[in-house]
């Protein structure tokens, strides 16, 4: 079992300024000592928060701490498999009435896909996945 990271999980520690190292010893004294990842559209994400910053102070922040990002926790492509997931999902919570963004399914496809739980600050969309484990941060 794994984890994969929500942008708001690492949007947090960055906004906070916790190093990345102190943020992964907090998560995994939570959770334990789990196996992490980011899906390709968490590190989409990332990467829009560090072009959207107007100060080129912040930005280079944010540039430093996604690239640590990048360099120390895989990223999950998003892959046939994810994109099968993906379609299948979407398919039958729209027949019942249920939308859920496109960003998010495409994170709680990759999780499914490696089996891994979700861990995030934005616990309601994700609940909307079936069979999808969510966890809090």
């Amino acid at each position: 079992m794994g984890l994969i990271l929500d942008s708001t999980v690492l949007i947090t520690g960055e906004r906070e300024a916790v190093p990345l190292p102190e943020l992964l010893t907090r998560i995994e004294a939570k959770f334990g000592s789990e196996e992490l990842a980011v899906a390709a559209m968490t590190a989409a994400e990332l990467v829009h928060g560090v072009w959207r910053a107007k100060d080129a102070k912040v930005r280079a922040w944010r540039e430093e701490f996604v690239e640590e990002v990048f360099a120390r926790i895989a990223t999950h492509p998003f892959t046939l498999q994810t994109a099968r997931i993906l379609g299948r999902i979407d398919a039958h919570t729209r027949a019942k009435g249920i939308t859920i963004p496109t960003a998010d399914l495409s994170i709680g496809a990759s999780a499914l896909e490696l089996g891994f739980s979700v861990l995030t600050a934005n616990v309601r969309r994700y609940r909307m996945i079936p069979n999808l484990k969510v966890r809090r941060w």
